[in-house]
């Protein structure tokens, strides 16, 4: 196996950054996946217990200058690393303003992605940092459980009001309970609501829109009116909304009537994937 990359522009660079900050807000370890075309950071925690998971997706050419990969054969060519996330980010917070950042697989007594920053010092000439990040390989008959989630058929898709509006919102109600109910229509509508014995509190979002092939095909058979619900842990959805960096283009809720609810964000060169499960 092998596995050697670099980034040059300053523009790629802050966003794999920004990316790499997120995964480390997400998931405490994750595995990264490395394909020739590809690179994936995942986190499968088996939703059936209780579990987020989470499939995040950067198009390796671009971010890239240049990108070397074999993985473990032709007919498997693919390379998963299990990685602390904080150690990555940690690592690329010294390549603000860098020149270039190289990353490879090497071994040091144990496997490692090393991490080599270059940077400009006050003279004009250039520096090397290198960070060596303990990974462990994960073999082949593991691969199965670390591949991309199949999507629910949705009872309802919306578009999501702005992520900072949200998180500010869900921050305060998560004073008053541990859970919260999710709840969206063909309408367009969408409310964030917690219920105690002692009170109930709903914050109301109205014209969102929903995405066009969702509406039709869920619109067959469901009243444009009729709410669709999932109740969760109100800290693994903050923990979502408070890991996000990338600012999406694009960004839905997905909602499983009584199972899961998925978030699909899209950004230029980034797409993430992210799975919350209904409390039993």
């Amino acid at each position: 196996m092998k596995f050697r990359a670099k980034l040059v522009d300053a523009a790629c660079l802050n966003n794999f950054t920004r990316v790499s900050n997120m995964i480390a807000k997400l998931a405490k370890t994750c595995t990264l996946r490395i394909s020739p075309d590809k690179l994936n950071f995942v986190l499968s925690d088996k939703v059936a217990n209780g579990g987020v998971s989470m499939w995040c997706e950067l198009e390796q050419e671009n971010f890239f200058s240049e990108f070397q990969m074999e993985g473990v054969s032709a007919e498997n060519n693919a390379i998963y690393l299990e990685l602390t996330s904080e150690n990555l980010s940690r690592a690329l917070k010294t390549a603000q303003n860098a020149r270039a950042l190289k990353i490879k697989l090497t071994n040091k007594h144990f496997p490692c992605l090393t991490v080599s920053i270059e940077l400009l010092s006050v003279s004009s000439s250039s520096r090397v940092v290198t960070h060596d990040i303990p990974v462990k390989i994960i073999p082949r008959k593991l691969w199965k459980d670390l591949q991309e989630p199949t999507v629910p058929d949705a009872d309802v898709s919306i578009y999501l009001p702005v992520l900072k509006t949200m998180k500010s919102i869900v921050e305060k109600m998560k004073n008053i309970s541990n859970h919260l109910i999710i709840e969206a229509n063909l309408n367009g509508e969408l409310n964030l609501k917690i219920e105690t014995e002692l009170v109930c509190v709903t914050t109301h979002f109205k014209d969102l829109g929903n995405p066009p092939l969702a509406s039709e095909n869920a619109s067959q058979d469901r009243n444009s009116e009729q709410m669709a619900q999932v109740h969760i842990d109100i800290r693994k959805l903050l923990q979502f909304l408070a890991g996000q960096q990338v600012n999406p283009t694009k960004a839905t809720c997905n909602i499983v009537k009584n199972k899961i609810v998925h978030f699909d964000l899209l950004h230029e060169d980034v797409s993430l994937q992210y799975f919350i499960p209904a409390l039993s």
